[in-house]
C-alpha cells in the first residue's frame, strides 16, 4: 500500500468540485468536533475518578486562576 502524504491528499481532493470539497470539510469539522469532545469527556471522567480518590483537591475557579497567575 503506498503510503499517503498530506499534498497527495490535498491535490486529490482539490481535483474534486466544489461541492465535494465543501461536504468533505463539513465531514472533517464535525469529525474534529467529536473527537475533541470526546477528549473533554474523557477528561472529565479521569478527573472524577482521581477527585474521589483523593488525588485532586476541589477548588473554586478564582483559586485556580490564583494558582496559574503564580507559575
Amino acid at each position: 500500500m503506498k503510503a499517503l502524504t498530506v499534498d497527495k491528499v490535498l491535490d486529490s481532493i482539490m481535483k474534486l468540485d466544489f461541492s465535494s470539497r465543501a461536504i468533505i470539510l463539513e465531514v472533517l469539522r464535525s469529525r474534529q468536533i467529536e473527537e475533541r469532545r470526546d477528549e473533554i469527556f474523557r477528561n472529565a471522567r479521569q478527573s472524577k475518578a482521581d477527585l474521589s480518590k483523593g488525588k485532586l483537591k476541589p477548588a473554586t475557579a478564582e483559586d485556580v486562576i490564583d494558582k496559574l497567575k503564580n507559575l
